[in-house]
């Protein structure tokens, strides 16, 4: 007894201590708050100070300029429409990859994988290839006898989503994929004993299991999207100017630093806020659903 009861002690003791514990997180401390903690938060403190006195002056500036304000709106409109079309095209993806086995499951992952193996700059410019008026989009729209002429695809918003989705489609596919991949297949089948139909099925017993899996696929795009710099730049032009875009301008051309920590930090602000709200949206759903259980 004795032995035995010395061994349950061992096992139930922790297998590292405090201290080693410690040390092992250390590094990514550090690293996290070198490199991001202390430049965001040197960041936003300057945006307090103008002339070198505190100040709010920057941030009723963002308020008070249509301009800056457009500039956030659109950005979060382009943000949720890239968002919700990688889900639209990401969930019927995913669930399609959860029945294939084998070299076609292979080819399908490496060709969803192929974007996040290409520089962003090179698909940017790829994008503006297609997109301009003597390329190849235009020259088939004309060969069909659709258009007349070149259609003004470049330097428009819904250049700037294409090319967002085409970058930010694995964030979607990947984490949705391992939802729908879990789901034991003995639950639809049970379903299906039960006289569900297909939709029944899906809203019933898919969609709730993989919601974990959407609801993180759609914050990594969204996350991601809004803080997109170069496909904007590219694709965007002048008259779809991203916050992003906006900050370097501050930052690096004319040299408004405090200004350009605020709309940072407005940008920071205005998403944390919408994560947040979504998170509330999805614990109040789960919570509803196990009341009526």
């Amino acid at each position: 007894m004795g032995a035995k009861d010395g061994l349950a002690a061992r096992r139930s003791r922790p297998l590292f201590g405090p201290w080693l514990l410690l040390a092992l997180l250390a590094p990514t401390v550090v690293l996290f708050v070198g490199s991001f903690a202390y430049p965001i938060g040197m960041l936003m403190g300057e945006s307090l100070f103008v002339k070198g006195a505190v100040s709010l002056d920057n941030y009723s500036r963002i308020v008070d300029r249509p301009l800056y304000v457009n500039t956030l709106l659109r950005t979060l409109r382009v943000g949720g429409l890239t968002t919700l079309i990688c889900l639209g095209v990401g969930f019927p993806l995913a669930w399609w990859m959860t029945r294939l086995r084998g070299l076609a499951f292979n080819l399908v992952i490496a060709c969803i994988l192929l974007p996040l193996w290409t520089s962003i700059l090179v698909r940017s410019y790829a994008w503006v290839v297609l997109f301009q008026p003597t390329g190849l989009i235009n020259k088939a729209l004309m060969a069909l006898g659709l258009t007349n002429g070149p259609v003004t695809l470049l330097y428009t918003e819904g250049a700037v989503v294409t090319a967002m989705v085409h970058v930010l489609l694995p964030y979607m596919v990947l984490p949705i994929y391992s939802a729908l991949h879990n789901i034991p297949p003995n639950l639809s089948r049970a379903a299906q004993s039960l006289g569900a139909g297909a939709v029944t099925e899906f809203l019933t017993v898919i969609l709730p299991l993989s919601r974990a899996g959407v609801v993180a696929g759609c914050v990594m795009v969204f996350v991601l999207s809004i803080g997109f710099f170069v496909t904007p730049a590219l694709l965007g032009g002048p008259r779809t100017l991203m916050i992003s875009t906006l900050i370097n301008q501050q930052i690096s051309s004319v040299l408004n630093w405090s200004f350009g920590g605020a709309l940072g930090a407005t940008l920071l602000v205005a998403t944390l806020v919408i994560i947040l709200v979504f998170n509330r949206a999805i614990s109040a759903s789960r919570r509803n659903r196990g009341q009526g259980a």
